[in-house]
């Protein structure tokens, strides 16, 4: 910062002095997607430009998670093709597609085929990610398939824990056991994404120090009630693209980032810039490996 400089007068003799200047504390003008699906199908043709509009939209990074390993390799790709940017999370989610139309729960094989590639890229990743438990009905026939979810998201807790990472978490209809199984294990640093949980449930979550993060779909959602009960301090962005955008069937992107915070200034009735400040805080605090690539 340049200082402005006055002339004063000491005995006889001018004497230039520089102007005292305050320091202005430096401040966070952007945002942090810390769930999204960059490596989607749906973003195929045009990532290059869903990037530079969400960057327009004043994105600094996006967390690009995984789901299997068989799109491991295209994330650490994506996060080298657009460096200090986009950052890799791996992780075996819950849920696993057999087809379009056809999805399975989550076995001990896929995690095995998972942890070497992610043992290779533990020095790039961000967190270990999407991991979690999903209960819905039409994956999950009975309590032994739970049982294997739970065995996967603990195995997949303790890597993180080995290589102090966070973990990027998916709960569908098991809002209570993922928070409950998180805490068993000790895991300290965790984001809930797109939690459908109750409320008083997330809350047992704040508690241990959790956070939780909005999509755009929050306008249209039925965690609004979620939203207005949750502290900022413990709120992050989200936007799970290509899913859970404003609008259904409408593929979501990065960009709509602003949808998420808007709707949260609304209802915590705090500035826009206030909710950009404090989700970029929390985001850089529960991923530390950001702030070497983001400054204020």
């Amino acid at each position: 910062m340049r200082r402005l400089h006055f002339m004063q007068e000491v005995g006889n003799v001018l004497v230039l002095r520089a102007a005292k200047t305050k320091k202005k504390k430096s401040h966070m003008h952007g945002y942090i997607d810390c769930h999204c699906h960059i490596s989607a199908r749906d973003f195929d043709k045009d990532v290059e430009e869903v990037i530079e509009n969400s960057k327009k939209a004043g994105l600094l990074a996006l967390l690009a998670v995984a789901e299997h390993a068989g799109e491991f390799t295209k994330i650490i790709e994506l996060s080298e093709r657009f460096p200090g940017f986009i950052f890799p999370c791996l992780g075996v989610h819950p849920v696993q597609e057999v087809s379009p139309e056809q999805q399975r729960s989550a076995s001990l094989q896929d995690l095995d085929a998972a942890l070497p590639i992610i043992e290779k890229y533990k020095d790039q990743l961000v967190a270990v990610g999407e991991v979690g438990l999903d209960f819905t009905p039409r994956f999950v026939s009975g309590e032994s398939e739970k049982e294997t979810q739970k065995l996967v998201l603990i195995r997949q807790a303790q890597v993180a824990k080995e290589l102090d990472l966070p973990l990027n978490v998916h709960s569908r209809s098991a809002g209570r056991p993922t928070i409950h199984l998180l805490k068993e294990q000790g895991v300290e640093k965790a984001l809930l994404h797109a939690f459908d949980g109750k409320p008083s449930v997330a809350m047992e979550g704040v508690k241990a120090g959790y956070f939780f993060s909005v999509p755009p779909s929050i306008t249209r959602s039925e965690q609004q009630k979620l939203v207005k009960q949750l502290p900022l301090e413990n709120i992050c962005l989200e936007t799970d693209s290509p899913a859970l955008g404003p609008e259904k069937q409408v593929r979501n992107e990065p960009r709509n980032i602003c949808v998420s915070a808007e709707y949260i200034s609304k209802v915590k009735g705090v500035s826009l810039e206030t909710v950009m400040e404090v989700t970029t805080q929390n985001a850089l605090r529960l991923f530390p490996k950001l702030k070497s690539a983001i400054r204020p």
